[in-house]
C-alpha cells in the first residue's frame, strides 16, 4: 500500500474489550469481500486466551481474518487481529506486533494501535470504539481526529458493554456514533470517498513517520503517583484534550485505567498486609507456646490478639474498597 499516491481511506482500525468479539462477528458479517480498505482489530484478550479470534471473523463474513505477523505487508480486503499478549502497530506498509509496555493495563491495548495509524496513514484513518469497560482507545481517537482522520463509537445504547465508546464519545465527540448494524454500510461508504490532499504551498506533505506509536511534542512533567505496573515515576501529559500518565519505560495510562491499577495493587498489598498480621500472630503463639504460662508468654499472647486485631481491621478496608471498586465498576461497563 504506497502512502503517497492512495487518495481513499484504506485503513480501518478497530480497538473492543468486554463484549466486543460479538460486534466484531456482526461487522465481519456486513463487509464486502472487495472491501478496498485493510482492517486492522485490537480486542483485549488474556495473555492465555486460545487464538480463535480469527478464524471466528473468518468464518462469520467474506474477508480473511489472520493474527497479524511482524513485518508483514498490509493488504486490502484482509482483517488482521492483534495475538495474545502483542500490541498492534502498523509502520511504514508493514504490521509492527511487539511485546512493548502496557496501556491501561492490556496489551494488545486499543490506543497504541489508533496512534501508530494516525501517525503513518493521517488521514486515511477511520478508527473504530466498540463495546468494552473504561476507556481504552479514547486518546487514539483523538490522536486520529488530530491528523485529518474519521472517528466513529459505537452506539453505547447498543453495547454490550457501554463505557468504552461512552468516554469516547465524551472524551473525542467522534464523527459518527451508529449501532453496530449500521457499521459496515458506513465504513463502505467511508472508504469509498476520495479525499483531498495535504497540501501546503502546493506540495503534497503526507509523508511516512518513523515507526513508533509514541506521540512527540507531549508536555509531560511528573506526578507524586507511581507506576502501577513497574513502580516507576509517572509523567502526566496532554494528548489533544486528554490526560495522560506515561512512566519511564512506557506504561500508559488514561485516567480511568490509571485509577483502576491503582486500586487493584492497593488491594494486592492490602492483603499482603493482612497475610503479615496473621503470620505475625502465629509466630507469637508459638513463642507463648514456648514459654509455658508465665508472664512472658502473656505478653506474647496479648500480641498475637493486637496482630490479629489489625489484620482484621485491613480486611475490613479491603471489602470497603471492594464494595467502592464494585459501584465503580457498574458506572464505567
Amino acid at each position: 500500500m504506497a502512502h503517497r499516491r492512495t487518495r481513499y481511506r484504506d485503513i480501518i482500525a478497530i480497538g473492543a474489550s468486554a463484549g466486543g468479539a460479538h460486534a466484531l462477528s456482526e461487522l465481519a458479517g456486513g463487509l464486502p469481500a472487495e472491501l478496498p480498505a485493510a482492517v486492522l482489530v485490537t480486542q483485549h484478550i488474556s495473555p492465555r486466551s486460545p487464538r480463535v479470534l480469527a478464524e471466528i471473523l473468518s468464518r462469520a463474513g467474506n474477508l480473511p481474518a489472520t493474527f497479524a505477523i511482524n513485518g508483514e505487508p498490509i493488504e486490502r480486503g484482509h482483517i488482521y487481529v492483534a495475538p495474545p499478549d502483542h500490541h498492534l502497530l502498523i509502520g511504514q506498509d508493514r504490521l509492527l506486533v511487539t511485546r512493548g509496555p502496557r496501556e491501561n493495563g492490556h496489551r494488545p491495548a486499543v490506543d497504541p494501535l489508533f496512534r501508530s495509524a494516525a501517525r503513518q496513514y493521517s488521514q486515511r484513518v477511520v478508527a473504530v470504539v466498540l463495546s468494552g469497560t473504561l476507556d481504552d482507545g479514547s486518546a487514539g481517537l483523538v490522536a486520529v481526529k488530530a491528523r485529518g482522520g474519521i472517528a466513529i463509537a459505537q452506539d453505547p445504547e447498543d453495547a454490550l458493554y457501554s463505557a468504552m465508546p461512552r468516554n469516547a464519545i465524551e472524551r473525542d465527540h467522534p464523527d459518527h456514533v451508529v449501532p453496530i448494524s449500521e457499521l459496515a454500510e458506513l465504513l463502505c461508504t467511508l472508504v469509498q470517498q476520495r479525499l483531498r490532499p495535504l497540501a501546503t504551498n502546493g506540495r503534497d506533505t503526507e509523508q511516512p513517520i518513523p515507526d513508533s506509536a509514541e506521540p512527540q511534542g507531549e508536555d509531560s512533567s511528573p506526578i507524586p503517583v507511581s507506576c502501577p505496573e513497574c513502580g516507576g515515576p509517572l509523567f502526566g501529559g496532554r494528548e489533544g484534550s486528554m490526560t495522560t500518565f506515561r512512566c519511564l519505560v512506557g506504561h500508559r495510562f488514561s485516567p480511568a485505567s490509571l485509577d483502576q491499577e491503582q486500586a487493584r495493587n492497593l488491594e494486592a498489598s492490602l492483603w499482603s498486609a493482612a497475610r503479615g498480621l496473621h503470620e505475625r500472630a502465629e509466630l507469637v503463639r508459638r513463642l507463648a507456646r514456648e514459654h509455658g504460662s508465665g508472664s512472658v508468654s502473656t505478653l506474647y499472647l496479648d500480641r498475637a490478639r493486637a496482630f490479629e486485631e489489625q489484620a482484621e481491621a485491613v480486611v475490613a478496608a479491603v471489602q470497603r474498597l471492594g464494595s467502592e471498586s464494585e459501584q465503580y465498576t457498574e458506572a464505567n461497563t
